[in-house]
């Protein structure tokens, strides 16, 4: 089941620069010909794979938000519920699904793995960490949990992309922080190390709750004193 709660999108969370920047990443394990991005919202991520030359690109999302520009009229859009199984009957180089899987209730994180496997043999996957900042968030989970997903999937999960995106400040910190690949390997699939569990600095700018409540607020400063005794403690050391 899907949250059918009215989701805003801001352009500061859905930016073309950002999708840019993080796509000459995803680029190097190409060259891709086409692509599907499941949960594609306001295509930012699909127009940012047709400037980087991908002839064939797919979107999909519960409903239509993806703007009528002169990049996304050369791409093809469907409207899936990615709570269900779905199947485009056609495959694809790449497949991304990104910052989605947390909107989805637990039941239905099964059927979306499935879908995306389904379409092709790698895929680059995020979804948000435990107390996330976000809207709608029913489902936030350490990358670890949808690594097992994938490997019953018969998938590797490799955790290689963030590392090399991770001081880009062009991309926005949630990608940076949750980003992963997973390609087809049913030989070797559930006995790579698993990915650990890993939180941005940058996220610490960012309170846990959207609302920008109090007790957001607090846990935000929280962190950061906590981050901030943490550096001092390793300076001191270095020193001894």
């Amino acid at each position: 089941m899907v949250v059918t709660t009215t989701y805003k999108l801001a352009p500061e969370v859905h930016s073309l620069r950002g999708a840019v920047a993080g796509f000459r990443y995803l680029s190097a394990y190409g060259p891709f010909r086409s692509l599907l991005d499941v949960g594609a919202g306001p295509g930012t991520w699909m127009s940012a794979a047709y400037l980087a030359g991908v002839s064939d690109v797919w979107g999909t999302d519960i409903s239509r938000s993806v703007p009528e520009n002169d990049f996304l009229q050369m791409c093809n859009f469907e409207i899936r519920d990615a709570s269900e199984p779905f199947d485009l009957h056609r495959r694809f180089d790449c497949v991304i699904c990104l910052e989605v899987a947390e909107h989805l209730h637990e039941k239905s994180t099964r059927a979306l793995i499935g879908s995306l496997c389904k379409h092709g043999d790698l895929v680059f996957f995020s979804a948000a960490r435990p107390e996330q900042f976000g809207q709608n968030h029913v489902n936030c989970q350490w990358p670890s949990y949808w690594q097992g997903l994938f490997n019953a999937e018969g998938f590797t999960c490799i955790d290689d992309v963030r590392w090399r995106m991770w001081s880009d400040t062009d991309i926005e910190p949630w990608y940076r922080q949750n980003i992963f690949r997973a390609m087809r390997d049913p030989s070797f699939a559930g006995s790579e190390p698993r990915i650990p569990s890993v939180v941005h600095p940058d996220m610490l700018l960012y309170p846990d709750r959207r609302d920008g409540s109090e007790a957001g607020k607090s846990s935000l400063n929280s962190r950061l004193t906590r981050s901030l005794r943490a550096m001092i403690r390793r300076s001191i050391r270095g020193l001894q």
